[in-house]
């Protein structure tokens, strides 16, 4: 099923090469083509009453101006010039005088800043870095910071860590997602926090990461309960806004209901055809599509919507207020970290993934600053008859032979018969692959792997890349030493069949449904259930947070005991806090549905 034409038409516009480097199509401003449960939503929407949401920048200035004086803060990211200009030109047009502050005005020097996070950011021939401890009032001077100016009817105080010079006003918070800061970093029209220097995006991404996610969301957590007006600046030059208090309720309203983000999609050097082929409203002509992220929070916003007015806002909103409800019994443990992750990996008719491996706990606590590493299962949603999975060494394994026949192909450019090393399994549908760090592992051609894991999401050791190039022409990061200080070569032979392929079990079941145990690793802090059914279920939260997933069947009502109910189709990933307690899932097809649940273990 496609989207209307109308919509078609429209997504047309928003790919702009000006300020976005990117083939996906930027979220509309205003959406109302797809019935929630019908086909799956690239936007889906938590629904607010009318009057909640409000679009454009006239309609921001005429508030401002209703206060006189404002703090307008932000994410890095936002386009301050574009905003600034848009506001001011409201204002005067209104017959005001209006004086604005900017931020950047008092940031310290480029090379101070640069020699304050370069700790962070490892060598500039690593990928990655570790987790920046300074804070964000670190990068600025702000005793220097102006006061309001009596001679002007409006005073604005704009910019990244505005809220910071406390000035005594109200503060508006403009928040921007993830993926739009990478498609205006790759475009060159954002820098990172502090510099002017534009530098190649794999570096840029890291100073992201590592330094400024990392000051920026500490700065938000902290603000938060002050801020007055939150707003979305994806669109560059037009806004949507709405009050912080009215956040702050719907975010509660879900935090003891269900969640569902928006995902969002990009291409690969592996990437496949299933989701463009499967997945409405994206851009067929993107070359593939590799990854969707589903779940993978720490990029991930939440999208709110009223009057057709769309506002989205990054997920860590939900976990900073909101974290007991979430994750109930568990949030003492992971606090503000959402700790499971749901992506697709998608290889049809595309390529292997790269021979790789995860770092052990203390390895990533050590060497990059995460509380928890990234530990993965592969669940087949998909795949064709033949397709594998390269999981665990041979029984003949030589620990130097392998890493001296990795060398060689890659200095050589070489191929390699991986399989002389590493074993190769044929996938079917619905077979559970366990991945726990430090084991060698690969998707092959032709899967749709729903990947189960920790958070953590970027730290991949790959040792062999199939001898080709990434998407840019340039061969992908190879890191074959990080690699082997963390391989596991004792996860080889018949130990491979029995400890890291998953045997499900049925564990509970009724006269038309049944519980089905997948059972992790004992590394992995979270287990897998999958509910089969043809009715109607009741399930209990026990105060644990479900990540849940159709895999087969049509489409599926949930009902919580808040008596929220929303209708999710195949393929798509929702949440259920903790909080919400007990609720159903009832099937909506004509064939069996099948449910998967994650969750943490007690």
């Amino acid at each position: 099923m496609n989207l209307s034409s109308t919509t078609d038409q429209y997504n047309a516009i928003l790919i702009n090469p000006a300020w976005r480097k990117t083939t996906q199509y930027l979220m509309p401003v205003k959406f109302n083509d797809v019935t929630d449960g019908e086909v799956y939503n690239i936007y889906p929407a938590t629904k607010l009453a009318g009057g909640k949401i409000f679009n454009g920048y006239a309609s921001l200035a005429k508030w401002i101006i209703q206060q006189k004086t404002v703090v307008i803060d932000g994410f890095g990211g936002v386009l301050w010039d574009i905003t600034k200009d848009a506001l001011q030109a409201e204002i005067e047009n209104a017959g005001l005088k209006v004086n604005f502050v900017e931020t950047a005005n008092y940031l310290k020097s480029t090379d101070e800043i640069e020699e304050m996070v370069q700790p962070f950011l490892g060598t500039p021939s690593s990928v990655w870095g570790i987790k920046c401890t300074l804070e964000l009032k670190d990068l600025f001077e702000l005793d220097k910071v102006a006061s309001p100016n009596k001679n002007f009817d409006i005073n604005i105080l704009i910019g990244t860590g505005a809220a910071l010079a406390n000035w005594d006003a109200p503060i508006v918070y403009i928040d921007i997602p993830k993926n739009e800061i990478q498609f205006r970093m790759r475009a060159g029209v954002v820098t990172n926090l502090g510099t002017d220097k534009l530098i190649e995006p794999a570096q840029m991404y890291k100073r992201f990461y590592f330094v400024d996610w990392v000051l920026c969301n500490a700065h938000k957590k902290a603000i938060l309960p002050k801020i007055a007006i939150i707003a979305d600046g994806q669109w560059a030059t037009d806004i949507n806004w709405m009050q912080g208090k009215d956040l702050i309720a719907e975010l509660n309203q879900i935090g003891e209901s269900v969640i569902r983000v928006r995902p969002w999609f990009e291409p690969g050097a592996w990437g496949g055809q299933w989701i463009k082929e499967r997945i409405p409203g994206l851009n067929k002509d993107a070359v593939n599509y590799a990854w969707s992220f589903e779940l993978i929070v720490p990029e991930n916003g939440l999208v709110f919507k009223s009057d057709d007015n769309l506002l989205e806002v990054s997920f860590d909103f939900l976990m900073f207020n909101n974290n007991q409800q979430v994750l109930g019994k568990h949030a003492s443990v992971f606090g503000d970290e959402f700790p499971i992750r749901f992506d697709f990996l998608d290889t049809f008719d595309g390529g292997n993934l790269s021979i790789q491996c995860h770092p052990h706990l203390k390895y990533i606590q050590d060497n990059f600053g995460e509380t928890i590493t990234q530990d993965e299962t592969y669940y087949i949603l998909d795949c064709k008859p033949d397709a594998q999975v390269y999981l665990g060494f041979q029984e003949t394994i030589n620990p130097d032979e392998f890493k001296t026949a990795l060398i060689s192909s890659q200095q050589q450019n070489k191929a390699l018969n991986i399989t002389d090393y590493v074993q190769s399994h044929t996938a079917k549908k619905h077979d559970l692959f366990l991945i726990p760090n430090g084991t060698i592992h690969s998707a092959g051609a032709d899967n749709l792997v729903l990947e189960i894991s920790a958070t953590p999401y970027i730290f991949t050791f790959k040792m062999y890349d199939w001898v080709r190039l990434d998407l840019d022409g340039k061969p992908r990061p190879i890191n074959i030493d990080h690699a082997f200080k963390n391989l596991m070569f004792d996860r080889k032979g018949e130990k491979v069949q029995n400890e890291l392929i998953s045997k499900p079990k049925v564990i509970d079941e009724g006269n038309d449904w049944k519980l089905i145990h997948l059972p992790t690793h004992t590394e992995h802090f979270y287990d897998v259930h999958r509910i089969d059914f043809e009715g109607k279920v009741a399930i209990d939260t026990n105060d644990n947070c479900h990540v849940m997933m159709l895999v087969e069947g049509e489409s599926v009502l949930l009902e919580t005991a808040n008596g929220t109910s929303q209708v999710f189709a195949y393929a798509e990933t929702f949440v259920i806090p903790a909080a919400a307690g007990a609720y159903t899932l009832s099937n909506l097809g004509q064939s069996t549905a099948r449910v998967i649940k994650a969750f943490l273990k007690s």
